[in-house]
């Protein structure tokens, strides 16, 4: 008979994860090593679909402008880096609380071998960015009559 090590606490975690997802973990700010709060880090969210003809990255960039915005492919890897910039606040008003996330932020994905490189295109609309990936046209091998000796 096998013996299971049981954690009182195994089943909360798990159920505390599910409930409340581990990016809304970082709005209360990452400690830092001095022991106060820094800023927590930003990284936009994105969805990877597949059609017949190309593969789809949706990143959800709200208030990122094109030119703030740099797609770089290499090496078989696609990078969305860029930068949302804070708002330059308004002197005549006063904030209460501020929850838009400002900075630096950079995804990585790796691209499938079918995939043309030289083909890929972007386009950003309301603050959706969608990267097309079309995929390479192979020839379906046609079946071929071997004779056995």
């Amino acid at each position: 008979m096998n013996m299971i090590r049981w954690s009182p606490f195994g089943e909360f975690e798990r159920s505390f994860d599910r409930l409340l997802p581990r990016r809304f973990a970082t709005w209360a700010g990452v400690p830092s090593g001095n022991g106060g709060v820094s800023a927590p880090e930003w990284s936009p969210s994105a969805d990877i679909s597949e059609t017949e003809q190309e593969y789809l990255i949706r990143a959800e960039l709200p208030a990122v402008k094109n030119e703030d915005v740099k797609v770089t492919v290499d090496d078989g890897m696609i990078r969305i880096a860029g930068e949302r910039k804070q708002r330059s606040e308004d002197k005549t008003e006063k904030y209460h609380r501020i929850e838009t996330f400002s900075g630096s932020f950079e995804r990585s994905f790796s691209l499938p071998d079918s995939v043309k490189v030289d083909a890929i295109r972007c386009e950003n609309k309301d603050g959706v960015l969608t990267v097309h990936l079309p995929k390479k046209q192979t020839e379906k091998a046609k079946p071929k009559q071997v004779t056995v000796e």
